[in-house]
């Protein structure tokens, strides 16, 4: 009997080819599956609801632009929607900092509606994600934190925790090297299990 995850990431794969391919309707099974979490991780580094709702929309049209090159091998397409939702929030962040910077935008304050929600994600994932960063030693998992749920660049980490950025980059390589292979193994278990 094959694994709840491992039928979710089948069915996915066939929706982004399908997307591929022009299908919207495969499209929009993919907002409807993966949007929480997305947009989860987008408030989480934008801090502004509709900076991070923006956000996501602009990931889904990329996403159906580029859905060709959605490599299987690479990972799940729910890590390639949420790493270029990651990536595209930091960028955004930086850019909107620097536009504040040159005082462009006004600093708006922040309604309850703005506040920052946690990032949304099914029961299986949640459970490993947790147990592989619970497991990292806890230098390398204030890294990983810092990185991907705050959206934070080596630089900022390094000021953050009064360490040398060299240290924060050989940490958060080691932490991640960890965490792919406790992924890996996990995932092989899985398999060998179905």
């Amino acid at each position: 009997m094959e694994q709840p995850a491992a039928a979710e990431a089948e069915r996915d794969r066939g929706l982004i080819a399908a997307a591929a391919t022009g299908d919207q309707q495969a499209l929009a099974a993919l907002y409807d599956r993966h949007v929480a979490a997305m947009l989860g991780v987008s408030l989480r580094i934008l801090k502004v609801r509709q900076d991070a709702e923006d956000l996501v929309h602009d990931v889904f049209v990329e996403a159906w632009q580029r859905a060709g090159d959605f490599d299987a091998s690479r990972g799940s397409v729910r890590s390639w929607l949420l790493v270029r939702t990651r990536s595209r929030a930091v960028d955004r962040l930086r850019s909107l900092e620097a536009a504040r910077r040159r005082g462009l935008l006004a600093r708006a304050e922040q309604g309850p509606e703005e506040a920052s929600a946690p990032p949304v994600w099914d029961g299986l994932d949640r459970a490993r994600a947790k147990r592989a960063l619970d497991a990292l030693p806890e230098a390398q998992r204030t890294l990983v934190e810092l990185a991907y749920f705050e959206g934070l660049t080596c630089s900022e980490m390094a000021a953050r925790c009064g360490i040398p950025i060299g240290t924060v980059k050989s940490r958060l390589s080691a932490g991640m090297s960890k965490l792919r292979h406790e992924f890996a193994e996990t995932g092989d278990a899985r398999r060998a299990s179905s």
